[in-house]
């Protein structure tokens, strides 16, 4: 009977070993895959938290207040809003000029009595094809020109902001156009002298619509543009018949259709001539959106 039970117990042991073993590498690797994906997910909010932090979301508020609420409309389509138009231009040389980012503004006369807006932020290979940043600082006509576009401003202000002192291997121009939403504006003659101004750009990036969330839309009518192979983390590369809605009447078209490398950059489709422009999104979401904005910028603007 001893020799008997000596030969079964190793079996059960054997058993228990057979049910144990499998169970626990099941269980094991279920607990590595989920600290895998758990970590991954940690990791990628840790970055984007840390694009956020180059943003100051109290002065993006302040901005967009500014613009949207204080300003106002701004176009050359009524003596009030006309005004407003040479505020808001007063209010970005203010922002970025010497007494307070040091940027050093220049003016270049558009078609009408508004500048242009441009400054540089020097890189260490001069001889590189610059990066161009751009924006409108109007609105429509009849509208404070939330999505069209204080937030594309406020969010390019920003990133000027952020990047300020920084080295980038090529030059970063930033671009200010009084001319791009009201449709009885000299919007072609504006596009004409910011094409002549910028010469042979690396990329233009054309930023607007940006309140609608963290992650970037990326378009252009190039498949092969510079900026859109660098979006990963950032956002997502998006049609253009879905984004333009089927129109080339967006910024980054028309400079397409002049031959420039242009991207749009932006968290949503354009609007469509109906939509109402006035509500202003959350600071926190267009800080996130503008944060990622500084890091595309920089990855442009270093030797691919």
């Amino acid at each position: 009977m001893s020799d008997s039970n000596a030969k079964k117990k190793p079996r059960l042991w054997l058993v228990a070993l057979l049910v144990i073993l499998p169970a626990w590498l099941l269980l094991s690797g279920g607990v590595a895959v989920w600290h895998y994906f758990h970590q991954e997910k940690k990791e990628s909010r840790k970055q984007q938290e840390a694009f956020s932090r180059s943003v100051s979301v109290a002065a993006i508020r302040d901005d967009l207040s500014k613009f949207v609420e204080v300003i106002g409309e701004r176009h050359a389509s009524s003596d009030a809003a006309a005004v407003n138009l040479g505020r808001a231009a007063s209010m970005i040389e203010g922002s970025l000029g010497p007494s307070n980012t040091g940027y050093e503004i220049k003016r270049l006369q558009g078609p009408g009595q508004w500048p242009i807006l441009h400054t540089k932020l020097p890189g260490s290979k001069a001889q590189l094809p610059a990066l161009w940043v751009v924006c409108t600082y109007d609105s429509r006509p009849g509208s404070p020109g939330v999505e069209a576009n204080a937030t594309g401003l406020a969010a390019t202000l920003a990133a000027a902001q952020a990047l300020a002192g920084s080295s980038p291997e090529r030059d970063v121009v930033f671009a200010f156009l009084p001319h791009g939403n009201d449709p009885e504006s000299p919007v072609l003659e504006t596009l004409g002298k910011l094409a002549t101004l910028a010469g042979n750009p690396e990329a233009i990036l054309c930023v607007e619509a940006m309140g609608a969330g963290a992650e970037l839309w990326l378009t252009s009518r190039d498949a092969n543009a510079t900026p859109l192979a660098l979006v990963s983390g950032l956002g997502t590369v998006r049609g253009a018949e879905v984004v333009c809605l089927g129109e080339d009447s967006d910024l980054a078209s028309s400079l397409f259709e002049m031959n420039l490398p242009a991207v749009r950059v932006s968290t949503r489709a354009t609007l469509t001539p109906d939509e109402a422009d006035n509500s202003v999104p959350d600071p926190a979401a267009l800080a996130a959106s503008a944060g990622r904005l500084v890091e595309l910028i920089r990855r442009c603007a270093a030797i691919p």
